[in-house]
């Protein structure tokens, strides 16, 4: 059993990663806070294996925090800002993992940390313990709006459509508008079921009405396939075929 700690400042990012953790059968969560200064305390008592840490927080970064553990457990960087990372991965971090986390990028993350952790421990995972084809429903994502952080099920968002500044996320009930980039939201989604087809669009696999040449149809909405994009967006397609 791999011992977990979580460490953010943001109280909802610690209870979306406190219910990843719940669903591995072998990580156990010895502790979820928002103070860097206990969970130091609690790294350099021996008492973790594996810190999930957040990078901006006010009293001690988390690339404070890496030196100052000085490889006393393993870490998996969390954070909104990309910029960090080749520093992270310096300080010999197993992962980073861009907000919004989704669970399939949590569940290759982690495996990553078992193999490294407990290289002879097996890496399968009962088939139970695995999100299923369909279990993504109940799986979602938090956005950061302009009052507030709000709460998105995938398999509400329809399509995402990238504007200079932002990106806006449909559903069938509403536009939500976020201030974030299009490779961030890439990354967070679950690739089987969602896929960038033009610069300015990612699409829900499950969510396609139907394809006319490289034009797509989302109810009354025609998004079309980018050159870039084509090749790969029709293979998976095509592998989707009867």
């Amino acid at each position: 059993m791999i011992r977990c700690l979580v460490v953010d400042d943001e109280p909802l990012a610690l209870h979306i990663l406190e219910d990843y953790i719940s669903k591995m059968p072998f990580l156990s969560l010895v502790k979820a806070t928002t103070n860097p200064i206990e969970a130091l305390q609690l790294v350099q008592e021996g008492g973790v294996d594996l810190v999930f840490l957040d990078v901006q927080m006010p009293e001690l970064t988390g690339i404070q925090f890496l030196r100052i553990a000085n490889g006393k457990a393993k870490v998996i960087l969390t954070t909104a800002y990309p910029q960090y990372a080749l520093e992270g991965y310096e300080l010999d971090v197993i992962d980073y993992l861009l907000k919004p986390i989704a669970f399939d990028r949590f569940f290759k993350s982690v495996q990553k940390a078992q193999a490294i952790i407990q290289p002879s421990a097996k890496t399968e995972v009962k088939v139970e313990a695995v999100p299923a084809q369909n279990d993504f429903l109940s799986d979602f994502i938090f956005v950061k709006t302009e009052h507030k952080i709000q709460k998105v099920y995938l398999n509400d968002i329809l399509f995402i459509e990238g504007l200079k500044d932002y990106i806006s996320i449909f559903t069938p009930s509403e536009r939500i508008i976020t201030l974030q980039n299009m490779k961030k939201m890439e990354d967070a989604l679950p690739e089987r079921h969602f896929i960038r087809v033009h610069k300015s669009y990612i699409v829900s696999i499950n969510k396609i009405d139907s394809i006319e040449r490289s034009r797509i149809f989302i109810g009354d909405k025609v998004i079309p396939v980018g050159d870039t994009y084509r090749d790969d967006f029709f293979k998976i397609i095509d592998g989707k075929n009867i």
